[in-house]
């Protein structure tokens, strides 16, 4: 059933993480544009593939648009000023949008950002909050300007997080109340009862695009800090350990017990090895060495040459 106002909407996004946002769109109001990154090239044949959003706008019909480029795009310009749409949606879409674009629709464009406004602007919010131990984020609906998600906030919901979610976890949760705190927020809009509320700009904290590095594990950090960074990671770049130079990927890390000096292994058994940090340890389930599977990292230990008393390298960031 259509919303009564009759809103039509021009959803920006590509990523899997906005197809349910944009499936809550599509079944209250009309969705007049689908727009997504270009297709890139995946997988070892780098073949040409469409992002997620876009193959699914292809599957039903959607009038799509994957330009290259948005500023000093007048094509792209009165594709959207053709569309009619009333109002604009992004999620994750992945491109800063000029402030001419932003004009376009009458009703301008709403945001879905995954954070607590103004918790966490930037890039990649559901990471920086698991790596920093967050116990609660949320979704903030905003009204989109040419700052980096400092427009107005339209609508808000709190999310607690499960002390055992991963990146991968987290998002599948956020993107469940994303999908419908935009549809509320559209509905409240097509009534003309959304009033803004104007960010505080000294409260903000940032969330930066994650580099491989971030993934590295930090053993001279709290086992706590450094199950939370495998947490904030999961997704990718994924958590990277060094022995003798050489990197394995840890998989299943939880707070254990142990006392050692960091990195040191001070336990293992069939579970996996006990790795000591700057204080308390980490329990790591399963290592994958380069070019191998992931294997119990008691096997691994066992192939490896590895027990109790190895210390896996020590990385320090030069900064954090």
């Amino acid at each position: 059933m259509r919303d009564s106002r009759g809103l039509r909407v021009a959803f920006f996004g590509s990523p899997a993480f906005a197809l349910p946002v944009l499936e809550a769109i599509r079944a209250q109001f009309e969705v007049v544009l689908v727009v997504a990154q270009p297709d890139k090239p995946v997988g070892r044949g780098l073949k040409l593939t469409p992002p997620p959003v876009a193959a699914r706008a292809a599957e039903l019909g959607l009038l799509l648009a994957q330009p290259d480029r948005l500023r000093r795009n007048a094509d792209f310009a009165a594709v959207l000023r053709d569309s009619g749409a009333d109002v604009a949606v992004t999620c994750a879409y992945g491109k800063i949008l000029p402030a001419s674009l932003l004009e376009v629709p009458r009703h301008g464009f709403l945001n879905t950002h995954t954070s607590l406004l103004p918790a966490y602007r930037g890039a990649a919010p559901i990471q920086w909050a698991l790596i920093h131990g967050e116990t609660v984020t949320g979704t903030t609906i905003m009204q989109t300007d040419p700052g980096m998600d400092t427009g107005p906030i339209l609508l808000q919901e709190e999310l607690p997080i499960a002390p055992q979610w991963t990146s991968l976890d987290l998002s599948d949760a956020l993107a469940g109340q994303a999908a419908r705190l935009i549809v509320t927020a559209l509905e409240r809009l097509g009534r003309g009862g959304l009033p803004p509320t104007a960010q505080d700009d000294a409260a903000a904290t940032h969330a930066p695009m994650l580099v491989k590095e971030d993934g590295f594990v930090r053993w001279t950090d709290s086992a706590l800090a450094v199950v939370n960074r495998y947490r904030g990671v999961a997704a990718w770049p994924q958590t990277t350990a060094f022995l003798n130079g050489a990197r394995l990927k840890l998989g299943g890390l939880s707070v254990g017990e142990g006392v050692g000096g960091p990195g040191e292994v001070v336990g293992m058994d069939a579970e996996g090895l006990l790795v000591a940090c700057a204080s308390g340890a980490v329990r790591v389930q399963t290592i994958q060495p380069e070019t191998r599977r992931p294997q119990p990292a008691s096997v691994w230990a066992t192939s490896a040459g590895a027990g109790v008393g190895t210390r896996f390298d020590l990385w320090t960031p030069e900064s954090d």
